[in-house]
């Protein structure tokens, strides 16, 4: 079993986690002191996990959505440090009265498009996530019709660097892209970040015309998330 205390060597791919949380009403009715309790635990637990060997990133989504009060966004070196990570974070007494009410998960990997010159924004082809410094966060799983993958490498990579031309229109906006094919139920996980919420609204329109949104088979739910550190995203919780 992983544990936080002992570090890992160094992985060249990265095991990405966005799982969101619903708070159940019963523990809102608990007293003052007790909720305080708990928050604390969680926020001891949770620090501990921050280590070496994973990122946590913690997000808001209260009043963003109906389904859940909070994300967390792991990147750890092995599956075995995010589960025993997850598991430490449901035995608490804050984790008896939580919900995942989703989550995705994915590696990440180089992408086999060339598409030109690398740049900053351009996480979508490094083989590594760098997250955070941001304060508006847009996550949504992604997948690709079967007749896309039929279709000759070369028409492909046309479309995909259409795709990516148009997005880099929006350099404020960083994208990471991590692949769930084989490991989860959608292809790629898709995360957005940027400090501006208008930049989100005018790319999704600006990519819808180009080809690459024909051969979409999935892009929703779309989650809009704002950054908040731990102690501070647990007291919106309640």
């Amino acid at each position: 079993m992983a544990d936080p205390g002992k570090h890992a060597a160094p992985s060249r791919r990265q095991i990405v986690n966005f799982a969101f949380f619903r708070v159940l009403p019963e523990w809102r009715r608990l007293a003052i002191p007790e909720r305080r309790e708990h928050k604390d635990e969680v926020t001891r637990v949770l620090q501990r996990w921050d280590c070496s060997d994973m990122r946590v990133l913690t997000y808001t989504t209260m009043g963003l959505r109906a389904e859940c009060d909070f994300m967390l966004w792991r990147i750890a070196t092995s599956l075995d440090c995010l589960n025993a990570a997850h598991s430490d974070l449901m035995k608490t007494h804050l984790g008896g009265y939580l919900e995942v009410s989703h989550s995705f998960m994915g590696m990440t990997r180089r992408s086999q498009y060339l598409i030109g010159q690398e740049h900053e924004s351009d996480q979508a082809l490094r083989s590594y996530v760098k997250a955070g410094g941001t304060k508006y966060l847009v996550v949504y799983p992604f997948s690709k019709t079967r007749e896309w993958y039929l279709r000759p490498f070369e028409e492909r990579q046309r479309v995909v660097q259409e795709q990516i031309k148009a997005a880099q229109e929006f350099s404020r906006i960083r994208m990471n892209t991590v692949y769930s094919i084989g490991v989860d139920d959608n292809e790629f996980v898709i995360s957005l970040e940027t400090d501006y919420l208008e930049d989100l609204v005018d790319m999704a329109m600006r990519l819808r015309e180009v080809e690459n949104s024909l051969h979409i088979l999935k892009d929703i739910p779309r989650l809009t998330c704002m950054t908040m550190p731990l102690e501070q995203m647990l007291e919106r919780v309640g």
